[in-house]
């Protein structure tokens, strides 16, 4: 593999000039001097010819980076028709709807290019059909940070400098069943969106319990259930909606991240048709420019496909993951106060002040891991389906090095 170059520090230079600053220090650092160059599987090829474990990607890559048949669907779509007039039908992208749907039980699917395209549809659709203006989310919650959707994130990190928020949002305390039913009695609640599992949030389980309750007392109040599973979905977290595993059955799924095969931006909303009634009455009600892109339809379609292959190797890194943390957190007990988690997304919780450090030590000794920032003790691992044996050996050894090396340092100070 030819690995391209630039002249050593002239892309930081650049970068430092064009784009945020912080974020130029921040990869050279975690690069060590290098940059990313190429990928395959859960491995990394840096511009120096070192190659590093990813397991961040902030969920992109659950099929790992460039899996064959998602890149092979993209290269039939690109030499066809890679875009589409808007005008016509276009057969890529009515297949990848059918795909979906075919998958989730619900009937209707809008398309969009990110997470927070879908969480917008979705909450316009359900403020439009119900007429009520209030939405009921949950406290730790990360939805995105468009100006819609960013008013249902909890976090005041992401809020700051921008209050007031658009709409009217009251956030639930994650563990209180009640909670729905006293929110309906105040009337108005058009939609309650939810992520079974809060994955920015510090990867924090909701309760099933909880959940079907509030589904349930939504569902009388006469509002919109919305599983937010942006991250969690797709046989992340073992099934390919968490929220139908659980049983209790959402109004629309929201779907993004690895939806495109870690290859071309793809989201998606599906949907009951009562919540898609004002699209099927005006199309052009919630519309986007790249919303159901071709070339993104027929990598979807080939991911999930993908995807379905690989439920069982999926389930087995998950278990590998569940048992090595575990031991890991043994080994470790003053640095790790928790582990969470299921399937392939898991958070490690470390004492304060520790988290920054190390994930920046992993990087450099070749692991790639994504931080929480609205829960900045917990370091957020996302492994592909795909990892092998030695990639997995590797990132633990990396882990239990970057411990090691940390324990030692706060005994030195």
């Amino acid at each position: 593999m030819t690995i391209p170059r630039a002249p050593r520090g002239s892309l930081f230079r650049t970068m430092r000039r064009h784009l945020p600053p912080s974020l130029a220090i921040a990869y050279q650092l975690a690069g060590d001097g290098a940059h990313e160059a190429a990928a395959s599987g859960a491995t990394v090829t840096l511009s120096d010819g070192r190659n590093v474990v990813d397991f961040g990607s902030y969920g992109v890559t659950l099929l790992g980076h460039r899996h064959p048949r998602v890149v092979d669907a993209a290269i039939d779509q690109l030499r066809t028709m890679p875009t589409a007039t808007r005008a016509l039908a276009n057969p890529a992208v009515v297949k990848f709807a059918a795909d979906l749907l075919g998958r989730c039980g619900l009937d209707r699917v809008w398309l969009g290019s990110d997470g927070a395209d879908a969480v917008e549809v979705a909450v316009k659709l359900a403020r439009r059909v119900t007429e009520r203006t209030r939405v009921l989310a949950v406290e730790g919650a990360f939805h995105g940070k468009t100006l819609g959707a960013l008013a249902l994130t909890h976090s005041p990190v992401f809020h700051a400098g921008l209050e007031p928020l658009l709409g009217q949002v009251t956030h639930l305390p994650a563990d209180d069943a009640e909670a729905v039913a006293r929110e309906a009695e105040r009337g108005d609640v058009s939609a309650l969106i939810v992520e079974p599992i809060r994955g920015e949030g510090g990867v924090r389980p909701l309760n099933p319990s909880v959940l079907r309750r509030w589904a349930e007392d939504a569902r009388e109040a006469g509002a919109f259930v919305i599983s937010d599973e942006i991250q969690v979905g797709l046989r992340r977290c073992g099934d390919f909606s968490v929220a139908l595993a659980q049983g209790w059955q959402p109004d629309a799924l929201l779907f993004g991240k690895a939806l495109g095969g870690g290859v071309v931006p793809l989201s998606a909303m599906a949907a009951t048709t009562e919540l898609y009634e004002p699209l099927i009455e005006n199309p052009a009600f919630h519309s986007s420019t790249f919303g159901g892109h071709p070339l993104a339809c027929a990598a979807g379609s080939a991911a999930l496909e993908a995807i379905d292959e690989l439920a069982d190797r999926g389930r087995e890194v998950g278990e590998v993951m569940d048992a090595r943390l575990h031991t890991l957190a043994k080994d470790h007990p003053g640095l790790v106060s928790e582990v969470r988690g299921t399937g392939l997304l898991w958070g490690l919780e470390l004492i304060p002040g520790a988290t920054a450090p190390v994930i920046a030590d992993l990087a450099v000794r070749g692991l790639l891991v994504s931080p929480c920032l609205s829960s900045p003790e917990t370091i957020r691992l996302l492994p592909p389906m795909v990892s092998t044996g030695p990639e997995l050996d590797r990132a633990f050894e990396t882990l239990d090095a970057a411990f090691e090396a940390h324990r030692a340092d706060a005994a030195e100070d």
